[in-house]
C-alpha cells in the first residue's frame, strides 16, 4: 500500500478538507482502536473559508450558472475563484505534510476534487474549478483531478463518485451487509451496498444547502448549528409533501442533483423556525424515499458530512428509517473527512487504471476509470 492525500471542498462551500490514506486502490489500511472501532490509518487537516472567501465561491457558482456553456470557460470572477481554490488546497496539503512529518516524495499522488460550480449531466457538462497542473507544480506531487468529466462525457451522471470507496471501507472494517452510507453535505448522497455486495449510489436530494441558504438570508448565519432553529419550529407537512412530489424523487437511480436544483425560497411564507423545520423534514423525507430503490433494507445507516452533526436531522432520520442510524464518528470513521479520504482512494484507483464509476452509481454504460493526471514539473 502507498500513501495518498485526498482533498474535498464540497457544495456547502465552507472549507477544504485534506486526508491521508494508505491504500493499493483495492483495500484500505485500517487499525482497531482501543474502543473496538475501526479507523483509517492517516492524518487529516481542515481549513475553514472566511466569509469573503465563501462569498467569492458563491459568486463563481452564480457566474457559472449564468454564463458557462463549455467546461474550459472561466468568465467573470471564475478565474479569481480558481486561483483561490488552487492556493488554499495547496496550503491544506502542505499543512498536512508538516503535521505528519512527511515529504512530497512520500506521497504517491493527491486526489484533488476541486470546487463544483456547475453540474448539468443532462447537458454533458460538469465544471469543477481548480488548476490540477498548478497544484502539482507547487506541491511537487502528482495530482489526479477532474474526476467527473469522463463519466459525464460518456453519458453518466458524474456523481456520486464515493460509493466504491464506501464499499471498500465497509469491507476493510468488516461490517455486515446490507449497509447504507449516507453523506449529508450541501447535497445528500447515499451508497446502498446489497447483501451480495451489489453497489447502488445516487443523490437523494438536498442536504444542508437549503438550510444554510435560509439561515444566511434570514439571520446572516452560515448554518443551523446543532439544528437548534429547526428544533424550535414545526414542519409544514403539506408543504413537505408537495416538495417531495417533485419528479426527481420518483426517478429511478442512478441520478444526481446540482446544488441549486431546489431553492430555500419554497418556504418563504414561513417564519424562520418553521421554515428550518420544514426544510429539515424535506431532507429527511427525500432520504427515506431512497429506500424504495434498495435491493434490501439496510441493517445500518452510517452518516457522514455536516448533517451528521445536526442532532435534529439525525433524530429525524432515526424516526423515518426505523433502523440503526449512526454517525461516522460513532463507529470510528470520520464524519468530517470521509469524502476527502474517498478522493485519496479514487486517486489510487486512477493510478492503477481501476474503475471509479459504475452503471449502478452514475448510470454510465460500463465501469470506467476517471480523472486527469498532472505530473509535477
Amino acid at each position: 500500500m502507498r500513501r495518498f492525500i485526498g482533498l474535498m471542498s464540497g457544495t456547502s462551500m465552507d472549507g477544504v478538507d485534506a486526508a491521508l490514506v494508505e491504500t493499493d486502490g483495492h483495500g484500505i489500511k485500517v487499525v482497531a482502536s482501543p474502543n473496538g472501532h475501526v479507523e483509517i490509518v492517516g492524518g487529516t487537516h481542515a481549513i475553514d473559508y472566511s466569509e469573503s472567501e465563501t462569498k467569492l465561491l458563491v459568486r463563481a457558482k452564480e457566474e457559472a450558472r449564468q454564463s458557462v456553456t463549455e467546461r474550459g470557460q472561466r468568465p467573470g470572477c471564475l478565474t479569481e475563484a480558481e486561483a483561490f481554490v488552487t492556493r488554499i488546497h495547496a496550503e491544506a496539503v502542505e499543512a498536512l505534510l508538516a503535521r505528519e512529518g512527511l515529504r512530497p516524495e512520500d506521497i504517491a499522488a493527491v486526489g484533488f476534487h476541486g470546487q463544483t460550480v456547475l453540474h448539468r449531466p443532462e447537458d454533458r457538462l460538469t465544471v469543477q474549478i481548480g488548476d490540477g497542473s498548478a497544484l502539482a507544480k507547487r506541491l511537487g506531487i502528482p495530482v489526479v483531478y477532474d474526476f467527473r468529466a469522463a463519466d459525464v462525457a460518456a453519458g453518466g451522471q458524474g456523481a456520486p463518485l464515493v460509493p466504491v470507496f464506501h464499499r471498500a471501507l465497509a469491507e476493510s472494517s468488516g461490517y455486515g451487509l446490507p449497509l447504507a452510507v449516507l453523506n449529508i453535505g450541501g447535497v445528500a448522497n447515499v451508497t446502498l451496498i446489497g447483501p451480495g455486495d451489489e453497489l447502488l449510489g445516487f443523490d437523494t436530494g438536498p442536504g444542508n444547502a437549503l438550510l444554510n441558504d435560509l439561515l444566511v438570508e434570514r439571520r446572516g448565519e452560515r448554518l443551523d448549528r446543532d439544528g437548534a432553529t429547526a428544533a424550535r419550529g414545526v414542519a409544514d407537512e403539506d408543504l413537505v409533501g408537495w416538495m417531495l412530489s417533485h419528479p426527481y424523487f420518483a426517478t429511478s437511480p442512478p441520478k444526481s442533483l446540482d446544488r441549486d436544483a431546489f431553492s430555500h425560497r419554497m418556504v418563504a411564507t414561513l417564519g424562520v423556525e418553521d421554515a428550518a423545520a420544514t426544510l429539515a423534514a424535506f431532507t429527511v423525507g427525500a432520504i427515506r424515499l431512497a429506500l424504495r430503490w434498495a435491493p434490501e433494507p439496510p441493517r445500518r445507516w452510517i452518516v457522514g458530512g455536516g448533517g451528521a452533526k445536526n442532532p435534529y436531522l439525525m433524530a429525524g432520520l432515526r424516526a423515518a428509517l426505523q433502523t440503526e442510524v449512526v454517525s461516522a464518528d460513532e463507529i470510528g470513521w470520520s464524519t468530517d473527512f470521509l469524502e476527502a479520504q474517498a478522493f485519496a482512494y479514487l486517486a489510487a484507483r486512477r493510478l492503477r487504471g481501476l474503475p471509479i464509476t459504475f452503471p449502478g452509481t452514475t448510470g454510465v454504460a460500463q465501469a470506467m476509470t476517471g480523472g486527469a493526471l498532472a505530473a509535477p514539473r
